[in-house]
C-alpha cells in the first residue's frame, strides 16, 4: 500500500503548502497587474541603463508600488507619491542647505521632521505622502557618509527625484493608455463571472451533464467583498455610478444572494422534482436575463408571469426567486439613485488627542535613531537598508508590524537567493542589454505575480524585486560583488530585529482587545439579521434592505478574520493563555459565520414552508429565531466588557418532531441554529476568577 506524500509531510508544511497555493492561484485581473508592473519595469530598465540614470532599484519599486488593480488606484497612488516625493526632495534640500556644516542639527532637524511625517501618516488620509517624505528623509542621510562634498550631495538628492518622477509618468502611461484596468469594467465581469457560475449549477440541475465545481463559502464570502470594492472605485471614476449607487448596491447584494444561494445547489439537486423543473428553466432564464441587463447596462425587469412559487422547491431555489424578484421591484420603483454616502474625513478624529499617534512615531524614530548610530559606528556602509527597515515595518499594531516584517524577510531571502544565483551563473555570460532583460524580467514577472496577491503576501513580491535589483541592478556594469547582496540581506534583518525589540518595549500596541470588540461587532449584525422581516410576510421594498444586511455581515466578517490574522503573529501571543484566546477568537469568528448562515437557512424554510404547517407552529419556529437572536446579542454585549464575562449560550430547547411531518424542515433548520448559537465559546474563563467585578457577573441560574 503506498502512503499518500501530503499526509506524510507534517503538519506546518502542509498548512505552508496549502497557504501558497491558495495565495499564488490565478483569479480574474491578476495576470493584467503583472503584464503591466512587467512592461513597465522593461522600459525603465533599457531607459536608466542606456541614459545612466541611477537608482534603478528604487525606479522599480516605485513601478510596484504604484501599479495597482485599476486605473483609479493607480492614479490616486501615483499622484500622491509625485506631491510626497517633490515635498521629500525640497525638504531634504533646504536641511542640507541649513545644517551641513553642523552634524548634530542636522540630525535632530531630520529627527523633528520625521517624527512629524509618521504622525501625519498615521492620522491623515492621505498618509502615504508623509510614508514617502519620511523614507527619503531617512534614505538622504545616507549619503553625508559617502561624500563630504555639498555639490556631490545636491545631485545625489536631485537623481533621487529623478528616479522617482519618471517612473511615476512612465507607470501612469502604460496603465492608462495600453492596458487599462477601468474599475467599472472589472465589476461587471466579476457580476458576470459569478452569474456564469450560478447557470452552470441551474444548467446541472436541469439538463445533468459535467457536474460543476461546487461554490465553496470563502469564495461567496471573497465575491462580495470584491463587488463592494470595484463599486467603491468605480464610484471614484464615473459619476454616473455615483448617481445610481444606490442601484448598484441593490445589484451587488442581489447577486451575492444568488451566489450564497448557488452554493447549496448540489445539496438540494436530489429534492428537484421532473414535476418542478420548468420552474428551474424560468429561474435560469431569468439569472440569463440579468445577466443580459448588466452586459447592456440596463435595469433589470422582472418577469411578471413567472411569480414566486416555493412549494416542493429546494430552499435555495426559492431564496434564488425571491432575490431576483425583489431586485426586480427595486428596479420597477425606479429607485436607480440615493443620497451618496457621507465622505471619510480626511483627519482622524482622535487625531489631537490620542496619545497613541505621538507614542508611535516617537518608537518608530527611536529605532531609526538607534539603527543610524549602529550604521555609522560599526562604519558598515552596505547596511543603509537597516533604518529603511525600521519605518518600513512600522505599522499600527504588533500583529501587522509582524506581518510586514515576515514578508520583507521572506521577499529579501527570495530575491537575495536569486541575486546570487545570476551573479554567479548568468552575469559572467552577459554582454547586451538583451541579455540582461532576459536575465531580470522573469525575476520581475514573479515579483509583479506576488505583489498581485492578497495584503497576505503581496509585500513579499515587491520586497524580492526590490533585493534583487539592489544586488544585480546598482551599477551600469556587470557585478561580480557578493558581498552586496549579504550586506543587504544583514541590513533588513538587523532593521527587522531593531524595530521588533522597540516595539515591543515601549508601549505595546496590541490588537487582542480590539479583536475582542471586533468580534462582538460582527455578532451584533448576525442577530440583527436574525430579527429581519420574513420575505412571506414583509412588502418588497423590505427585502433589498435585508439583503444589502447579509452584505455587510461579510465585510465585518472578513476584517475580523483579516485582525485575527495580525494578532496571530504578535510576539508571544502563542503562549499560556493567550493561545487559549487565540482558539476562542476563532471559534467566536466560525460559530458567527455558521449562526449566519442558520439563520438564513430558517428564513428560507419559513418562507417556502409547506402550506399544510399549523400557524401555532410558525409562531412556535419565529419564536425560537428571536430567543436565537437574543442570545447571540447577550453574548455579544458580554464580550465587549472589560474583562469578558461571556458564556456559552443556554440552548434552546426544541421539541422532537418526525421526518415525514410537514413541519420537519422547520423544527430541523430551528435546531441547527439552536445548536449554532449553544457553540460559542466561554471567554467568561480567558480571565481570573478574582479580576472579574461582582457587578460584572452574570448570573446563569
Amino acid at each position: 500500500m503506498q502512503m499518500n506524500l501530503a499526509s506524510a509531510l507534517p503538519d506546518t508544511l502542509r498548512d505552508a503548502s496549502a497557504f501558497l497555493r491558495t495565495e499564488l492561484a490565478p483569479f480574474p485581473g491578476r495576470i493584467n497587474v503583472m503584464l503591466r508592473a512587467l512592461l513597465t519595469s522593461a522600459i525603465v530598465i533599457v531607459v536608466s541603463m542606456a541614459l545612466e540614470v541611477p537608482e534603478l532599484p528604487l525606479s522599480l519599486l516605485v513601478v510596484f508600488y504604484v501599479t495597482q488593480s485599476n486605473v483609479v488606484i493607480t492614479r490616486l497612488v501615483g499622484l500622491m507619491f509625485i506631491v510626497g516625493s517633490t515635498l521629500a526632495i525640497g525638504g531634504s534640500i533646504l536641511l542640507l542647505k541649513f545644517t551641513f556644516d553642523y552634524p548634530l542639527i542636522r540630525i535632530v532637524v531630520a529627527s523633528a521632521l520625521f517624527f512629524g511625517s509618521v504622525y501625519l501618516m498615521r492620522v491623515l488620509k492621505i498618509g502615504v505622502v508623509f510614508f514617502i517624505v519620511a523614507i527619503v528623509i531617512i534614505y538622504v542621510q545616507s549619503f553625508f557618509d559617502e561624500t563630504d562634498q555639498a555639490e556631490l550631495l545636491i545631485r545625489a538628492v536631485l537623481w533621487v527625484w529623478v528616479a522617482v518622477i519618471y517612473p511615476i509618468a512612465l507607470t501612469l502611461v502604460i496603465n492608462s493608455l495600453l492596458l487599462p484596468a477601468e474599475p467599472r469594467r472589472q465589476l461587471k465581469a466579476e457580476l458576470q463571472r459569478q452569474l456564469a457560475t450560478i447557470d452552470a449549477q441551474l444548467t446541472y440541475l436541469t439538463n445533468g451533464g459535467a457536474t460543476p465545481a461546487p461554490i465553496a463559502l470563502p469564495a461567496v464570502q471573497q465575491g462580495a467583498l470584491t463587488l463592494q470594492k470595484l463599486l467603491k472605485f468605480a464610484a471614484m471614476r464615473d459619476a454616473r455610478y455615483r448617481e445610481t449607487e444606490a442601484y448598484q448596491l441593490a445589484l451587488i447584494a442581489t447577486v451575492t444572494r444568488l451566489y450564497r444561494s448557488a452554493s447549496e445547489l448540489s445539496a438540494d439537486a436530489r429534492q428537484v422534482s421532473t414535476a418542478r423543473l420548468p420552474m428551474l428553466h424560468t429561474l435560469r432564464a431569468d439569472c440569463r436575463t440579468l445577466d443580459a441587463a448588466i452586459a447592456a447596462d440596463e435595469p433589470y425587469l422582472v418577469r411578471r408571469d413567472a411569480a414566486p412559487d416555493a412549494a416542493d422547491m429546494p430552499h435555495a431555489v426559492a431564496e434564488m426567486q425571491r432575490a431576483l424578484h425583489a431586485f426586480g421591484d427595486f428596479g420597477a420603483r425606479g429607485e436607480m439613485t440615493g443620497k451618496p454616502p457621507a465622505k471619510e474625513p480626511m483627519v482622524a478624529p482622535d487625531a489631537w488627542t490620542n496619545p497613541s499617534y505621538a507614542r508611535f512615531s516617537l518608537k518608530t524614530l527611536l529605532a531609526v535613531l538607534v539603527s543610524y548610530v549602529f550604521y555609522n559606528a560599526s562604519d558598515w556602509q552596505g547596511i543603509h537598508t537597516i533604518m529603511l527597515t525600521c519605518l518600513i515595518v512600522a505599522l499600527p499594531s504588533l500583529g501587522a508590524s509582524t506581518q510586514r516584517a515576515l514578508l520583507r524577510v521572506a521577499g529579501a531571502i527570495g530575491g537575495s537567493l536569486l541575486a546570487l544565483f545570476m551573479v554567479v551563473f548568468v552575469i559572467p555570460r552577459l554582454e547586451s542589454v538583451v541579455g540582461l532583460l532576459l536575465m531580470t524580467l522573469p525575476v520581475a514577472a514573479l515579483a509583479a505575480w506576488i505583489a498581485a496577491g492578497s495584503e497576505r503576501i503581496g509585500y513579499a513580491g515587491v520586497q524580492l524585486l526590490f533585493t534583487f535589483s539592489l544586488a544585480v541592478l546598482s551599477q551600469f556594469g556587470p557585478t561580480s560583488n557578493l558581498t552586496e547582496i549579504r550586506d543587504r540581506m544583514l541590513g533588513i534583518v538587523l532593521g527587522v530585529g531593531i524595530a521588533t525589540f522597540v516595539q515591543m518595549s515601549f508601549w505595546r500596541e496590541g490588537e487582542g482587545d480590539a479583536l475582542r470588540l471586533k468580534l462582538a461587532s460582527m455578532l451584533r449584525p448576525i442577530s440583527a439579521l436574525s430579527r429581519a422581516p420574513l420575505a412571506a410576510a414583509a412588502a418588497a421594498a423590505e427585502q433589498m434592505p435585508y439583503a444589502q444586511q447579509q452584505l455587510r455581515a461579510w465585510a465585518v466578517l472578513s476584517d475580523c478574520e483579516a485582525m485575527l490574522a495580525r494578532v496571530a503573529l504578535e510576539p508571544n501571543w502563542q503562549e499560556g493563555e493567550q493561545a487559549q484566546l487565540t482558539a476562542r477568537a476563532q471559534t467566536v469568528l466560525a460559530q458567527g459565520r455558521e449562526i449566519m448562515l442558520a439563520g438564513n437557512a430558517l428564513h428560507n424554510a419559513l418562507d417556502s414552508r409547506d402550506a399544510r404547517v399549523a400557524r401555532e407552529t410558525v409562531d412556535a419556529v419565529r419564536a425560537v429565531q428571536e430567543q436565537a437572536a437574543a442570545l447571540v446579542e447577550r453574548y455579544a454585549d458580554e464580550l465587549a466588557v472589560n474583562p469578558p464575562v461571556a458564556r456559552p449560550p443556554q440552548r434552546i430547547e426544541i421539541p422532537a418532531w418526525p421526518d415525514d411531518a410537514p413541519d420537519a424542515p422547520l423544527w430541523a433548520s430551528a435546531r441547527r441554529l439552536a445548536h449554532e448559537v449553544a457553540g460559542l465559546p466561554d471567554w467568561y474563563l480567558a480571565v481570573p476568577r478574582s479580576s472579574v467585578p461582582q457587578e460584572s457577573r452574570v448570573d446563569r441560574t
